[in-house]
């Protein structure tokens, strides 16, 4: 028989369960939490849809879109009468021009063969009785004269007044239609204007054909920039068979409006024209007659764009979320951007392809913001998994290794075996002087001696951490560290004699704060040893355990330097490779010349000297100059005085001259 388990704890039994049920569940579904994922994300990318800055978004992809390849009829469907800066020229009235003018226009074109014609000029109000009563008498059952629209607010509401041609100019059957558009909010015009009494449905009904039923506010399907289609100057219409071919307008839809760089009167306010898909390649605007040519020939030809029902929209963001999630599944590399990017473009092409052979628009921004949200939701997830397992390794491993190489090791779990390489390195011993006779002093404080060692083991460290150093190991007072290992770092030996000349500084400032403490201690000070030079790097041991460590004369030669500063009474000693990069940057000076195991001649090694005036810096090279030829002719009365000028020219190296004396001495002595 199973326990029976009391009331509250049998309900938190059972729910432990059935989470740990679920969680194995997506365990062996993945496909599973792809799409919970996939539709939480779709429940929060969909109502962006319309929103100001996707629809902007949404607007210049079908402006790109739209212009790519576009259907193109297989002949313009209207001939353009532009009312152009050439007939202002070559006309001789001013603008408004007679209606008599436009009469004659009308009949030339009849007689040239004119199918329908169609004025993008609104007469609502009359001129000159005699040009009226010519006009009027010229317009018929094959013409079309613009109407206008006009849109008040008031405060009781909205009035939409239709004004259209004064009464007497429709006696004759001319018809009329509203040549108003409306324009989207970035100023671009794409929607066809609503069909019942438009422009473009009396010219069709002129022409005899039937009007297509389109639902809603379809899109326009745009076929070029300005000038797309066969457009003549007025005055030229005026007298075809004197400017134009025979049989030019034959059979034609003609369309009469302005076509201008600028209004033809200071007040218009306006030069009618308009910024469509293409002018954000041509960078110019299209004339409202060549508009009103477009959207006849969408008509014509059914190439009008219906915009996507929003569910469409929906399970488009809803797909392309699951395949943004499916594509975070597997681990991160560069087929995951490769597939990204793929997904993006197959999204893109979709999108077109339904355009260009459905004529429907599915906008892809949204979908595209779908499908990289889900990628970016599940790399992030999968993301924060990896660094919550990084980090609970870094911190085991930080207590033994350095940050940067637990970094490395997090980025190449490769390099954690026994083995290593070749590298040119910056290896830094620094050893502490006058820590023998501190300890004695304070012998029966062991805990307040640890807590010294520890403050100045800190204040050295921090330097060597801040030059981006990798510190080795520590013996009693001595620190080991090295720079270009594991991380690479191009200027490795000026960053190892920064971290040299920062640590004399600091012992300096930890002096200060000791003698406050406690006045009796004695004052410490550092002796740094730098070399570069070829060394190997890598982890060194057996292997039940290892270090990652350097081997090589270079680390060997290092440490001899740093043993060499109290011989010469100077802080920091170089080696020759290091002191010939770091040259154009501190100020280096050779000290002596030493014999190195393994090498017939003696080897030059240097101190280093920050902030030293140019003045000084003079006289220290012409004394060094000085020494040395002394030193080829082992004359000793000009060394020590080379190294008195030596010493006036920069008094903190007073102890180098006397131990520099005293080396000459017992060296000539022999």
């Amino acid at each position: 028989m199973r326990p029976v388990v009391p009331g509250p704890e049998r309900a938190a039994a059972v729910l432990g369960s059935r989470y740990r049920a679920l969680g194995r569940g997506f365990g062996r579904r993945p496909w599973l939490r792809d799409l919970l994922l996939a539709m939480l994300l779709s429940a929060l990318i969909i109502p962006l849809h319309g929103r100001a800055g996707i629809r902007i978004a949404e607007a210049r992809m079908f402006d790109i879109l739209s212009t790519f390849a576009p259907p193109r009829p297989a002949a313009p469907g209207a001939v353009i009468v532009a009312i152009d800066e050439p007939s202002f020229a070559e006309i001789p009235e001013q603008w408004p021009w007679s209606r008599a003018t436009h009469a004659r226009l009308i009949e030339s074109l009849r007689a040239a063969g004119a199918r329908a014609i169609g004025f993008d000029v609104v007469f609502a109000e009359p001129s000159n009785p005699d040009a009226d009563a010519k006009l009027a008498a010229a317009l018929g059952p094959d013409s079309v004269l613009a109407a206008d629209r006009e849109v008040v607010a008031m405060d009781q509401g909205t009035q939409v007044t239709r004004v259209g041609p004064f009464a007497a100019l429709m006696e004759g059957g001319a018809t009329s239609g509203v040549t108003s558009v409306n324009l989207d909010g970035d100023g671009v015009l794409r929607r066809m204007p609503p069909l019942d009494d438009s422009f473009a449905r009396a010219l069709m009904q002129v022409e005899g054909r039937s009007v297509p039923d389109l639902p809603g506010r379809p899109l326009v399907q745009y076929f070029g920039g300005a000038r797309s289609y066969p457009t003549v100057s007025y005055y030229q219409a005026l007298d075809p068979a004197g400017f134009l071919p025979p049989g030019f307008f034959q059979g034609k839809t003609v369309l009469i409006g302005l076509s201008l760089k600028a209004a033809p009167v200071v007040d218009s306010g306006a030069v009618d024209a308009f910024a469509t898909p293409f002018t954000i390649q041509t960078g110019t605007l299209t004339a409202g007659v060549e508009v009103h040519a477009t959207i006849l020939d969408n008509l014509r030809h059914g190439l009008a764009i219906s915009p996507a029902p929003v569910r469409a929209i929906s399970f488009a963001v809803i797909a392309c979320a699951l395949l943004g999630c499916g594509a975070g599944a597997s681990a991160m590399s560069w087929r995951t951007g490769l597939i990204a990017l793929g997904s993006l473009v197959g999204i893109v092409a979709a999108s077109w392809l339904m355009l260009r052979f459905g004529r429907i628009w599915l906008p892809p921004v949204t979908p595209a913001l779908a499908a990289l949200t889900g990628l970016g939701a599940r790399v992030g997830l999968d993301y924060a998994r990896e660094r919550r397992l990084r980090a609970a390794v870094s911190a085991a491993f930080s207590r033994y290794v350095t940050p940067d190489l637990v970094a490395e090791l997090a980025r190449n779990p490769d390099s954690l075996k026994l083995g290593g390489e070749r590298r040119e390195l910056s290896v830094l011993f620094c050893d502490v002087r006058g820590f023998t006779s501190l300890s004695e002093q304070m012998k029966d404080d062991p805990v307040g001696l640890t807590d010294l060692i520890n403050r100045l083991l800190d204040a050295l460290s921090e330097q060597v951490m801040e030059a981006r150093g990798t510190i080795d190991k520590y013996m009693g007072d001595c620190i080991m560290a090295f720079w270009n290992a594991p991380l690479p770092e191009p200027k490795h030996a000026r960053a190892a004699v920064r971290a040299a000349l920062r640590m004399s500084d600091a012992v300096r400032r930890l002096n200060a704060e000791l003698q406050l403490e406690n006045p009796d201690l004695p004052s410490l000070a550092v002796g740094v040893g730098v070399n570069t030079g070829m060394c190997l790097v890598g982890n060194v041991g057996s292997r039940w355990r290892y270090d990652y460590s350097v081997l090589g004369d270079t680390v060997n030669l290092a440490s001899r330097l740093e043993g060499l500063t109290k011989d010469y009474g100077v802080a920091v000693i170089l080696g020759a490779a290091t002191a010939a990069v770091v040259g154009d940057e501190f100020t280096v000076l050779e000290l002596d010349r030493i014999a190195v195991r393994g090498r017939s001649e003696a080897a030059p090694i240097f101190t280093v000297f920050a902030n030293i005036d140019e003045a000084s810096r003079s006289a220290l090279s012409e004394a060094r100059r000085r020494l040395e030829a002394a030193q080829v002719v082992e004359d000793l009365p000009a060394c020590l005085e080379a190294l008195r000028l030596m010493r006036e020219a920069w008094p903190p190296l007073s102890a180098y001259s006397e131990k520099m004396a005293a080396i000459l001495t017992a060296r000539f002595a022999r």
